[in-house]
């Protein structure tokens, strides 16, 4: 079975679920102010030159360049920027190769073979070969890994090198969304030498890193040997961490950066009366949490986590604080867009009563626990508790909201208080969202829950070809984590931004924000 950067029909099951999974991949709405894509974004002649400046709403001074590390926004859009990976998402949600051209894989989904692309090359000078794919790789395996990404790769057995520009991956169990793994943004390709992967920011991206300040700014330039043509217009680009949604609102409006992500839909209604700026609303993966630790009272009890989720008003979350710019969550992470996502499963609805019922049956009768919450982790945050604390009062549970520091937050605050809001851009696939979040030992279980059952349907849903049986075991796990789970997912949110008009661009992809991280190479300036 064989895959090439632009793959055609087939009527081979393997080949046909991944092109489903790619077209569930690819819900996509744009919107200005009226819901329809400017004339002056699309269908444009890119042309190169300008310094882009852009406003992110994380960073912090613990970040690092290594692959292994990212943990937000800043590094992830610095990692897309500066590294090529082997497959990408394009805009239209479709998977297409990048680094690999092309892909093979045996009938049982346990054996893929990729052919690179000739003629890669590094920052440094080096060219694109097997080994720096292997060593990249495995720079996120092993049992001294503490990469986010090992999760990701759990299931790799094996690698093998056959020739210069082929490489063998091997499986334990058979995957047949094997490739958009690949597509993860830890998981760029580095220079290797010695077996050891470059970790500097060294890559083959359409930038090369000239400057990082973490938790403040970082920069970089278009690299001049770059192999794609059509991408890469900026001369240079700025990334600025800008925490604090007001001053980076006001970045934005005085024109001291081009673009900010995660708009204060607060005051969206005023960035889209400004004539000179350009509100995108892209209906994507990401989703809002909060998370009651498993493994810590009074978390560690079933029913107080659902008298919990009973007690959150969504209907208010999505009308006040999203304005409408998002979707009803239901307490697990498969968006509406994903074919594997269950429709038939009931809605979660603001139920006092219910929230004092399972209370009463973790032994209570009234509740006082503290919940973190910082702008770092989605703007409007701290609002969202406060909703939280007001609706939760009503079911006998006394809410403290504790504003936490915007600059520590991820690093002292999540998954290690026991109650804190949180956000997921969501994966591509069902299987890869449960596995990096959701599963037992997942690096990044941010709820620290374990479910028997549900791993168990995990690894066979992975290996399982029949789409039929599959919908049943996705469907199966999402009602387990709909009722047994650590998360509230109140809300399903777009990925909301807004950019100077003096930016350009075409479709913007769903997969990750900020055009799925790869806004700099694929954005330009109308007139640089």
């Amino acid at each position: 079975m064989n895959w090439d950067q632009n793959p055609k029909p087939s009527t081979n099951v393997s080949r046909r679920t991944l092109l489903k999974s790619a077209a569930a991949a690819g819900a996509l709405a744009l919107t200005s102010s009226n819901g329809i894509l400017p004339a002056y974004a699309q269908d444009a002649k890119p042309i190169k030159g300008g310094h882009f400046k852009i406003g992110i709403g994380a960073g912090a001074t613990s970040d690092s360049l290594d692959p292994a590390t990212y943990t937000n926004s800043f590094t992830q859009l610095f990692g897309k920027t500066l590294h090529g990976y082997l497959t990408q998402i394009d805009a239209d949600g479709k998977l297409n190769g990048e680094l690999a051209e092309s892909w093979e894989m045996t009938k049982d989904a346990k054996i893929w073979t990729f052919k690179l692309r000739k003629g890669v090359e590094f920052h440094n000078g080096k060219t694109l070969d097997v080994q720096d794919v292997i060593g990249s790789l495995n720079h996120h395996r092993g049992p001294q890994s503490k990469s986010a990404a090992k999760d990701i790769l759990a299931s790799l057995e094996d690698m093998r090198a056959d020739g210069n520009d082929t490489i063998v991956m091997v499986l334990k169990e058979g995957n047949a969304d094997f490739p958009y793994l690949l597509e993860d943004f830890h998981l760029g390709i580095m220079p290797v030498k010695d077996g050891k992967a470059d970790v500097s920011g060294v890559g083959a991206g359409g930038y090369a890193l000239d400057n990082i300040d973490y938790g403040v700014k970082g920069g970089a330039k278009r690299f001049a040997h770059y192999w794609k043509t059509d991408a890469a217009w900026f001369d240079s680009f700025e990334a600025l961490s800008i925490q604090d949604v007001t001053a980076r609102t006001n970045a934005l409006t005085t024109g001291q950066i081009h673009a900010m992500e995660r708009c204060d839909l607060k005051t969206i209604h005023l960035l889209e009366r400004n004539r000179d700026l350009e509100v995108i609303s892209i209906a994507g993966t990401q989703f809002y949490t909060t998370s009651m630790m498993c493994d810590m009272a009074p978390f560690d009890n079933a029913d107080l986590r659902l008298a919990v989720k009973y007690a959150i008003n969504r209907q208010q979350l999505l009308d006040t604080l999203l304005r409408g710019y998002g979707r009803l969550g239901n307490d697990h992470p498969i968006g509406s867009s994903d074919r594997f996502f269950a429709k038939d499963l009931p809605q979660r609805e603001y139920d006092p009563d219910k929230a004092r019922f399972h209370l009463k049956k973790a032994g209570l009768n009234q509740l006082k626990i503290g919940l973190s919450a910082a702008d770092a982790a989605f703007a409007g945050s701290v609002d969202a508790a406060t909703i939280y604390q007001q609706d939760a009062a009503k079911a006998g549970i006394n809410i403290d909201v504790v504003r936490e520091p915007n600059d520590s937050y991820w690093d002292s605050v999540w998954m290690k208080k026991p109650f804190y809001m949180g956000y997921w851009l969501g994966r591509p696939t069902a299987d890869w969202m449960f596995s990096i979040g959701y599963a037992a030992n997942a690096a990044w279980n941010s709820a620290h829950w374990k479910n028997a059952r549900f791993n168990e349907l995990l690894v066979s849903a992975r290996s399982e070809l029949n789409d039929a049986k599959r919908l049943e075991m996705y469907t199966e796990m999402q009602s387990i984590c709909r009722d047994d789970g650590g998360e509230i997912v109140p809300v399903f949110v777009n990925n909301v931004g807004a950019l100077s008009k003096k930016v350009r661009h075409n479709k913007i992809g769903p997969n990750w924000d900020l055009d799925g991280f790869r806004c700099v190479e694929r954005w330009w300036f109308a007139d640089a």
